[in-house]
């Protein structure tokens, strides 16, 4: 595949797409009724389809009975954490095996031209940031997923939590199903902006920032308060109006849906002539840049707040120019610092 006709490649071996990035057209006024029917497939396929499966599989085989999760016991609690390790190992590791073990694709359509286990950095754990990431992945990453689903799981059987049944409430549930995307990205933009603040972004988020070029591993690889708040989009459940399936979905829409946004290609070739998006770049040029992106392309919180970068030109013009006013008004409110202390 020939990945020249998609975007460009520069001396150091970097793959740039040719469109910049766009909003998904539902937030987008005036209202575009025909865009909008153009962009619903991409809503649900092939991302969003795979994480509902995976939620009712683990609902109809994973999930004990109703009666055992009304209290907390080993047993089942080890049983969960067991599943999502396996399913998170197999998830993740297909990714991993066929981009970056096997690398069957090479680095087309790969953003940064370099692979992560060609370069050691002692910001990680034992200089690797595979290792770093798998460690960090399976210790907190996946122990605080099951925590949380323990914890809902626990919810919803003893009555804590509102469960609608599908078979008298379809509607209300399937509108809740449709708006479990929208619910994941409004909250990580929220807890993003959060964890950027110095403080956190010191002590908390650099973790994940560590992994300038990401990789599968990558996806969860946080300190565990991220963790914790990453998953906590699980909680809007509490007083939704919800289902346990649905709930699962949310959580795996969480923990499985942060591969494709690292993943660090553009496009996965499947097959010969297939090729499926990543949609990556926007999150991709968060890593790169740090302080844009801190949303997806599904609602436009970071046009709305002036942290928005398309990857084209005018993005980075505009990106820099924030730069300039920010170091300006730093420069200013130190010049003033300065002139009350000399008063004094």
């Amino acid at each position: 595949m020939d990945d020249l006709k998609f975007g460009v490649r520069n001396k150091r071996g970097d793959w740039t797409p040719n469109k910049p990035v766009e909003y998904a057209p539902l937030f987008q006024f005036p209202t575009r009724f025909m865009a909008i029917l153009k962009w619903l497939p991409h809503y649900f396929l092939p991302w969003n389809v795979i994480f509902a499966i995976s939620a009712v599989a683990y609902w109809a085989w994973v999930i004990p009975s109703v009666e055992t999760m009304q209290t907390i016991s080993v047993g089942w609690v080890a049983w969960l954490y067991g599943v999502n390790a396996v399913c998170v190992f197999l998830f993740y590791g297909a990714f991993e095996l066929h981009l970056y073990v096997l690398k069957r694709q090479e680095n087309r359509f790969k953003y940064n031209g370099k692979f992560p286990a060609d370069q050691k950095s002692k910001a990680f754990w034992f200089e690797s940031q595979n290792l770093d990431n798998i460690l960090r992945t399976f210790l907190s990453g996946v122990t605080i997923w099951t925590a949380l689903e323990v914890g809902m799981l626990w919810a919803y059987a003893n009555g804590y939590a509102p469960w609608l049944s599908f078979a008298e409430n379809p509607w209300t549930l399937a509108l809740v199903a449709l708006v479990v995307p929208v619910i994941h990205e409004f909250h990580f933009f929220c807890v993003h902006r959060l964890i950027h603040t110095p403080f956190l972004y010191k002590w908390v988020h650099s973790v994940h920032h560590n992994s300038v070029n990401p990789s599968p591993w990558s996806s969860l690889s946080m300190h565990p308060v991220e963790h914790l708040l990453y998953f906590g989009t699980v909680f809007y459940h509490l007083v939704l109006p919800s289902n346990p399936i649905i709930m699962l979905y949310q959580l795996h829409y969480a923990g499985f849906g942060a591969i494709p946004g690292h993943v660090g290609f553009d496009k996965v070739e499947v097959g010969d002539d297939k090729l499926v998006d990543s949609h990556a770049y926007a999150h991709y040029l968060h890593h790169k840049y740090f302080e844009v992106n801190y949303g997806d392309a599904l609602i436009p919180l970071d046009r709305w707040f002036g942290t928005w970068h398309d990857g084209s030109p005018e993005g980075d013009a505009r990106m820099q120019e924030r730069y300039k006013r920010r170091k300006e008004k730093l420069a200013a409110k130190k010049a003033s610092s300065e002139t009350q202390e000399a008063a004094r």
